[in-house]
């Protein structure tokens, strides 16, 4: 029970999509499902790895000597 009012929505949503015409871009589309050549730039390289732990180094037993 409740589904009219989904039911109705869905119906006018397939509606819609059936019967609108569509002005699709095939070019743009091509570009964004096989990628083009001017995409957007690469990630720049990661940080080096650091230690959270570093800055305690001077405080471990070791380093007391």
């Amino acid at each position: 029970m409740g589904r009219g009012r989904a039911k109705a929505k869905q119906t006018k949503v397939a509606r819609d999509l059936k019967y609108r015409t569509h002005e699709t871009d095939f070019g743009a589309l091509a570009n964004e499902l096989h990628g083009d050549e001017a995409g957007p730039p690469a990630p720049p390289p990661p940080a080096p790895e650091t230690d959270e732990y570093d800055g305690w180094a001077d405080y471990s037993p070791s380093a007391q000597d």
